[in-house]
């Protein structure tokens, strides 16, 4: 197999204990060529652990885990983190700060020259658009800068598959948006594969070519954001990745529906509960309707309006920034055009 059709990182039926207690229970992923993984779910679920098992921190069970082809873990063997070509990013950056920048990004480089090491450090500098820092200090740089030096020393070793932990959590909102694009782009430009830890669903929509969605140590669903997103494998997935609510589904001889009307879609058969997003409901004003707004919440573009529907289920709706919806309003809930409620499993 050769190494462009071989896997970065392929993880087979894992598993990691901790007194007794899975915390990573029979996971299966592979990340492929210079594949960016969003790794999603709640707190305690597992994500870190997993990551932890993929650097060779923590080891498995059982299962077995491949890096570039390469076993570095069969809950036997363990290849020790040093020689797994994996570089690491974490929420607290770990820098020298007796070292300049530059000496802080050459500093895991082991395999080069002298001059060789310097080229490259001060090519991961510039892929990281802080070229002209190579001879500050850590104290003389902002959180974002650091963050950035942190990715330049782990991308310089040119790993085989780079591991995030929450790398932006420590970030103001804005500065997070922007360092998040950047160090992006920084895998794009140079074709290095990458798992991302987060807690954040729209980070992991926004970052990753594939998002897979933990739970309690168990891989949900691993797709699309587009699939995660729009056609989540469980009401789990569907309530975790955004805004959900959750509709009854009523059988008749004349087919599968919802208050809102027929399912037209052929998903989901055992199904008893059908997805609708925000953005698939709109709310109009009307004395006669049977819907009424319970409560809203601005969000600066739209207005999120909590309606209660005639047979007692709530649903969320959007309204344009520029109408303002009044709580206590009668009026109508409808699907906008184009949106279907998506049947999801109810685990």
């Amino acid at each position: 197999m050769n190494e462009r059709s071989t896997p970065a990182l392929e993880i087979v039926d894992a598993a990691v204990s901790y007194r007794g207690v899975r915390a990573i229970d029979g996971v299966d992923l592979c990340v492929s060529g210079s594949e960016i993984v969003a790794l999603v779910g709640p707190s305690g679920c597992g994500k870190t652990t997993l990551l932890r098992a993929v650097a060779g921190l923590v080891g498995l069970d059982h299962g077995s885990i491949r890096v570039n082809g390469e076993l570095v873990d069969d809950g036997h063997r363990r290849l020790p983190p040093e020689r797994r070509r994996i570089g690491l990013v974490f929420q607290e950056h770990s820098l020298f700060p007796h070292l300049t920048v530059l000496d802080n990004v050459t500093f895991g480089i082991r395999d080069a020259a002298k001059a060789d090491t310097v080229a490259r450090g001060r090519a991961a500098l510039d892929v990281v658009e802080l070229a002209g820092h190579a001879d500050r200090y850590p104290h003389e740089l902002s959180g974002g800068e650091r963050q950035r030096v942190a990715l330049a020393r782990a991308l310089a070793p040119r790993p085989a598959l780079m591991l995030f932990d929450e790398p932006f959590a420590s970030l103001d909102p804005n500065l997070r948006v922007q360092l998040r694009r950047d160090v992006i782009g920084a895998l794009r430009a140079t074709g290095t594969p990458a798992v991302f830890v987060t807690h954040d669903q729209h980070e992991a929509l926004a970052i990753g070519d594939r998002i897979a969605v933990l739970r309690a140590g168990r891989l949900q669903q691993v797709a699309s954001p587009s699939a995660v997103f729009h056609a989540p494998a469980n009401r789990f997935v569907a309530a975790f990745m955004g805004d959900a609510s959750f509709l009854p589904i009523v059988d008749s001889p004349a087919g599968r529906s919802t208050v809102f009307g027929p399912l037209a879609t052929e998903r989901g058969h055992d199904a008893t509960v059908a997805m609708v997003r925000p953005d698939d409901v709109t709310f109009v004003d009307d004395p006669s309707g049977d819907a009424r707004v319970e409560a809203v919440e601005f969000r600066g573009s739209v207005w999120s309006c909590s309606i209660v529907l005639a047979d007692g289920c709530r649903v969320t709706a959007q309204r344009s920034h520029l109408d303002p919806p009044t709580v206590g309003a009668v009026g109508r809930a409808e699907l906008a055009p184009g949106h279907r409620p998506v049947p999801v499993a109810d685990p």
